[in-house]
């Protein structure tokens, strides 16, 4: 099996596509958002790209970084959607 690597904007992006599924289109996940799982461990670099300066991550750890904050940002949604409701 192909190990995937993946920029941090596209492994955001990758994240967007999961979460867009989960909550509707309600969640978005920036590159920042990235380099914050990073700072926090959620999430590894595992090289950098041939321009010398972006980090590369695999899209699995991606996956894991984004499933081990699922449960807060879909919490953080759903604070939304009851607080436009009142």
């Amino acid at each position: 099996m192909d190990t995937e690597y993946l920029t941090g904007a596209q492994a955001a992006a990758h994240v967007n596509r999961a979460r867009q599924f989960l909550s509707a289109g309600t969640l978005h996940v920036r590159p920042a958002t990235i380099h914050q799982w990073v700072r926090r461990g959620h999430l590894s670099p595992v090289g950098i790209a041939e321009d010398g300066r972006t980090r590369l991550y695999r899209l699995a750890d991606v996956a894991r970084a984004e499933l081990a904050t699922r449960g807060r940002a879909l919490r953080h949604v759903t604070t939304l959607v009851t607080d436009t409701r009142q």
